[in-house]
């Protein structure tokens, strides 16, 4: 019997974070007086190799996993990343991405896709530069991350998929601007609602733009209909213009809560693996690997885990979890 076959759901999508360094300050690992210049991230040793990286996907995929997505902190910020997306490209079947700030990937792009890498999702809060540097704490202007998708199509990383975070009294009135600009563009742009990840951030139920009313602005002006997951446990509703214009995704996650069907695990920059999103704790991966685990012991570890989840953090979103320690967003990646 596989490992697969004694988990609940086998695992589909692993999430894989590659540096704890960002360039930026996202609304998920604010504040800047915690996350500042002062702040002490990991030594060189500390992260898993990219040798490290590539045992450890195969042995996911050989049990479960078709997709890698490499995160952050921001991954272009690892060095020599290509390296890294070329021997995970070797592996029979695996549909590899990236999500990225998009500071760095009109530079990247192309020798990202030469290597192997299929897809990018880029993080995009608003068009307007003092609301998107409001939402995010950035020295760079929108027109570098614009410049970075416009390479990234060009190079063949497509679809892309555009993440923006909405959040009450920041950035709602970007959503109609952000949905005109990617209509007809072939690129997929996802609204999130903005979740209490972590415990930096200052989140109140209060700055969270509800799915309903994000798809409600948007059917007003460009009337938009329902589509059918692509697959079970995908995290965005998926809508599409009634026009032809293309798709849209709502990812609902503090009003929706989609736990039932997660089948996603995240790996920590040095080999810390997470359940969830917004897990409290993570298990030790490294230590395995550098203490001689083989293959199939490390396979274990990884089921034993899997079978006794019981993450249900967004379900249970209450008094209940009000003061828990979780994991930083910046930490462990989208």
């Amino acid at each position: 019997m596989s490992v697969t076959d004694t988990l609940r759901r086998p695992i589909r999508d692993l999430r894989i974070s590659v540096t704890d360094r960002c360039n930026f300050r996202c609304v998920y690992c604010m504040p800047k007086e915690v996350f500042g210049c002062d702040y002490r991230f990991l030594d060189r040793g500390e992260l898993l190799t990219f040798e490290e990286i590539a045992r450890l996907t195969r042995i996911f995929t050989a049990h479960g996993v078709e997709k890698v997505r490499l995160t952050g902190g921001e991954p272009l910020l690892r060095r020599n990343l290509e390296r890294l997306v070329a021997m995970l490209a070797e592996i029979p079947g695996l549909d590899l991405t990236l999500t990225t700030n998009g500071s760095l990937l009109a530079k990247q792009a192309r020798a990202l896709k030469a290597a192997g890498l299929k897809r990018v999702t880029v993080s995009l809060d608003s068009l307007d530069h003092a609301v998107f540097a409001a939402m995010n704490d950035v020295d760079f202007p929108v027109d570098q991350v614009l410049a970075g998708i416009e390479e990234a199509a060009a190079a063949g990383l497509t679809p892309i998929k555009i993440n923006m975070v909405v959040k009450r009294g920041a950035n709602e009135e970007s959503v109609l601007p952000m949905a005109r600009t990617f209509r007809g563009t072939g690129h997929i742009l996802r609204f999130i609602e903005y979740m209490d990840v972590g415990t930096t951030n200052g989140w109140r139920m209060d700055d969270v733009v509800p799915a309903a009313e994000i798809i409600a602005r948007i059917d007003a002006e460009m009337p938009i209909e329902p589509l059918e997951a692509n697959y079970r446990g995908e995290v965005a509703s998926r809508w599409r213009y009634r026009d032809g214009g293309g798709e849209i995704g709502v990812i609902a996650s503090v009003t929706q809560p989609f736990c039932g069907d997660c089948s996603r695990v995240r790996l920590s920059a040095e080999g810390m693996l997470y359940t969830c999103l917004f897990a409290m704790k993570g298990h030790d991966l490294r230590a395995l690997l550098r203490g001689g685990a083989s293959d199939a012991a490390m396979a274990g570890a990884i089921a034993a885990v899997w079978r006794g989840r019981d993450d249900r953090y967004s379900e249970i979103r209450s008094s209940e979890t009000i003061g828990l320690h979780r994991v930083e967003m910046s930490y462990i990646g989208g």
